[in-house]
This record gives structure tokens, sequence and C-alpha cells, in this order.
């Protein structure tokens, strides 16, 4: 039984591709997964029940990730959740920079390794119990 069961994702995406190996990836830790592709709903899902981790892409039709950065900001500094997971497809380091200095635990350039990934979202719901 894995120490993460019960926890909540949200995955946020447009990419079905992405969003069906991540799922696959995240289902073996026995995560609750929630899914949207659309910036403006991923805003709403976070209003409705703050995730123990956010994967966020960059660019998404509706919001951009760093407009729900700004959006969720005042939850996370409320709750401290959730960790956020930004994953992209952009190279440029200034979007980097933008997103850490938004709060984004982890910034993960598209394609990025299955295992960094992974040791990441650990790490983050490992550090989502103490709060």
């Amino acid at each position: 039984m894995s120490e993460f069961v019960g926890k909540d994702v949200l995955l946020v995406d447009d990419d079905d591709d992405i969003i069906e190996t991540l799922e696959a990836a995240l289902e073996e830790l026995g995560v609750n997964i929630r899914v949207t592709g659309n910036g403006n709903e991923a805003v709403r899902m976070v209003e409705e029940k703050v995730p123990d981790l956010m994967i966020l892409d960059q660019m998404l039709p509706g919001r951009s990730g760093f407009i729900i950065l700004e959006n969720i900001r005042a939850f996370r500094k409320e709750t401290g959740k959730p960790p956020i997971i930004m994953i992209t497809a952009n190279p440029g380091s200034r979007h980097k920079v933008y997103a850490e200095t938004l709060g984004v635990d982890c910034y993960l350039n598209k394609p990025f390794r299955m295992e960094r990934f992974m040791d990441a979202v650990k790490d983050l719901l490992s550090r989502s119990d103490n709060n």
C-alpha cells in the first residue's frame, strides 16, 4: 500500500498524450487524480478543493499557468498548498525564473525524464504531510 493513497493531485494540461502518461504514472501511487485542460477550470477546481499537489502546464487555453499561479496565490498563502510542479515545452530560462518567483516548487521542461517527475511528485507529496 502506497503512503500516498488518498492524496489529491490536480493535473492541468491540454495535451491528451501527456495527461494519459502522467495519469498512468500517478495511479501507481494510489493518489486521487483530478484532470482539466483548461486554466479557468483549474482555478475553479482549486477553489472547490485545494489539492495536495498541482501539476501545471505553462501554456493552456483559458489562462496560462502563470495566471493560474497568480490566481491561487491566496490559497497557497493560507494553506501552504498546493505545492506545484510546472511542466512546459517552453525552453526559455526567463520563464523558469518567473515561475519560481511565483512559487513553483519544481520546473520541468518537456520532454522530461519520468524518474525525475516521479521523484518530484513523491518529494512534494511527502512534504504535504507536514502541512
